[in-house]
């Protein structure tokens, strides 16, 4: 039996503290300060964590092996479960040649480009987002600005910006779902229970960044035309942004938490459809006159330059126009418009049924989920109680087979044949290959600090304090996204942290963890594999500092504004909004 010890270095807390950061710092300094790769830096740390754990904090080698098994297979089901799954269908769009049937409604919507970038950065951004994740909504939207006139920094800059709201509950809400159990091991808290903790935690994050999507529109359209743009088309930019908000919070709240992005996303670009049906604003901003404006202030002389095509579509000048070598596409029938949104209506449908309290009940028990004790594990709490080392293999409800179904379903819809789909779902591991590698070597890592005993060192020295620890448990969480890339990376090494600091500090351990994720959203757009990612969307590779410069500064007001928020639910002014 292991007995962790939060002053396990030298009988000192401090010291403790300070040698359970090695591995955090060894992550951070391989990913932000030498650029290693993420796979390589997630091995590299995880060997540093086992080695503090054995040799600092007095775990036994096998214990200490078999944690970090447990956590990289927690790593691939149910996380990486529901990514491939969910990246799947959206490459079944793709092969199909249905993703471009997307693209293409959406741009029929309006010539406007502050309403396009709305729609499609923010809207089909957190489509994707909820679908996806992991980089895609950025180089999706990226190229589809392009395709419509916008440049290059701009069209990043929207992107970036725009992808933070949807991402806590990105790829069917998988920050949570990693969050719930790594919460629920550290705390007796009742909210936080493993049945619980998923429902708890996503509607608190339902209640915070749904203020975040109330402004993110508005960013967008300041972003791309400045206060002019505010002034003429403020009100799609707060009509979509309040949909949006209202959407996410009921969803995460009354519905459920892996469809919240889903359904968001959906309302409030169904919401812009309607409303620029009767509505316009007084100058409509087309990609010629913005190209004109920049001129004009620049001085530069005009010229439209190409973009690239995307998917096979004819190539588009800066004016928005068809390429010269060919007529335009012909329009795509009410059919194949249809069978372009069906799986994501799939989806909904799908995870709208299983998540009936009858059919969750029903799916709960055995043959469909088996709940186990992970062997080689034997660990007691400095208190001296068992700490739950449990896996649960819900093999069937878990949401990725979900997604498989969906993906199924969605091969008839869309007339993939089955060899296709195989050949696809192939290519999709191959895609994801080095994403896989990262997120179980996080995870491991996560899970070896954790039953070793150093996340509690961390967390009782951080809750020294005290109340202030509320305003900045938002920042810890920015800072493991803007050197991981990732919420659910964030979620996995600084959620259990959050936990304890708040216990130690008087703090609601449920209104930290959710501070995590919240504050995390924000760093999205600052971390180096998203600036890569649309750099090389933009055909800036190597001048990713040009992009970061231009979402700094957005990052940071929004992270203040997380501070803030998460402060004052920590008082009597907004503690009501805590489940």
């Amino acid at each position: 039996m292991f007995h962790q010890d939060p002053q396990a270095v030298g009988g000192s807390l401090f010291l403790s503290a300070l040698c359970a950061v090695i591995p955090l710092a060894v992550l951070f300094v391989l990913l932000g300060g030498l650029k290693v790769r993420a796979w390589v830096s997630g091995l590299i740390s995880l060997v540093a964590a086992l080695v503090v754990a054995v040799l600092l904090f007095g775990m036994p080698l096998g214990q200490g092996l078999s944690a970090a098994v447990d956590g990289g297979v927690f790593g691939f089901f149910p996380i990486l479960w529901i990514v491939i799954n969910a990246v799947w269908i959206y490459n079944l769009t793709v092969t199909s040649g249905h993703f471009e049937v997307l693209r293409r409604s959406f741009e029929k919507v309006s010539p406007d480009q502050r309403i396009q970038a709305i729609i499609i950065a923010f809207c089909f951004g957190a489509l994707l987002e909820a679908l996806a994740g992991f980089g895609t909504p950025v180089a999706i939207s990226v190229v589809m600005l392009m395709s419509l006139g916008f440049k290059p920094v701009k069209a990043a800059t929207v992107a970036l910006v725009a992808n933070t709201a949807p991402v806590a509950f990105g790829a069917l809400a998988i920050p949570i779902v990693t969050l719930a159990p790594i919460a629920a091991a550290v705390t007796n808290d009742p909210r936080l229970s493993d049945a619980n903790a998923l429902g708890t935690l996503g509607s608190m994050v339902g209640r915070q960044t749904p203020i975040l999507a109330l402004f993110v529109p508005l960013v967008l359209v300041l972003i791309v035309d400045g206060m002019r743009g505010v002034r003429q088309a403020w009100l799609p930019a707060m009509l979509s942004g309040a949909v949006f908000a209202l959407a996410q919070f009921v969803t995460a709240n009354f519905i459920s938490v892996q469809l919240t992005d889903i359904v968001a996303s959906l309302l409030a670009a169904g919401s812009l459809v309607l409303l620029v049906r009767v509505w316009q604003p007084a100058e409509v901003l087309t990609a010629d006159l913005a190209d004109d404006q920049e001129h004009a202030r620049t001085g530069s002389p005009s010229a439209a330059a190409p973009v690239p095509a995307v998917g096979g579509t004819s190539t588009t000048t800066a004016t928005g126009g068809a390429a010269e070598a060919g007529a335009g596409p012909s329009p795509d029938s009410r059919s194949d418009v249809f069978r372009a949104y069906a799986p994501y209506l799939v989806i909904i449908v799908i995870f709208s049924v299983t998540a009936l309290p009858a059919v969750v009940d029903f799916l709960a028990k055995e043959p469909f989920t088996y709940v186990f004790d992970w062997p080689g594990l034997h660990i007691k709490n400095s208190a001296g109680a068992p700490v739950a080392t449990q896996f649960k293999f819900n093999w069937l409800p878990a949401a990725g087979t979900l997604l498989v179904i969906a993906g199924l379903i969605s091969m008839l819809i869309l007339k993939v044949s089955p060899g296709r789909a195989l050949k696809t779902y192939g290519a999709t591991y191959v895609e994801l290959r080095s994403a896989i590698i990262t997120v179980m070597a996080v995870l491991a890592l996560a899970y070896v600090m954790n039953l070793s005993g150093q996340t509690a060192s961390l967390g009782v020295w951080l809750a020294g304090a005290g109340g202030v620890f509320a305003l900045l448990s938002p920042i810890l969480g920015w800072i493991g996204v803007a050197v991981t890339g990732s919420d659910t990376s964030s979620n996995s090494l600084f959620g259990a942290l959050q936990v304890q600091a708040a216990t130690k500090a008087g703090l609601d351990p449920v209104l930290m963890a959710a501070a995590n994720s919240s504050g995390g959203v924000l760093g999205k757009m600052v971390s180096p594999q998203n600036l890569a990612i649309a750099a090389a969307a933009v055909g800036m590779s190597g001048r990713e500092g040009e992009i970061f410069r231009k979402v700094i500064g957005w990052s940071l007001l929004m992270l203040l504004l997380m501070c803030i928020i998460v402060g004052l639910q920590a008082t009597p002014v907004l503690s009501w909004m805590v489940p």
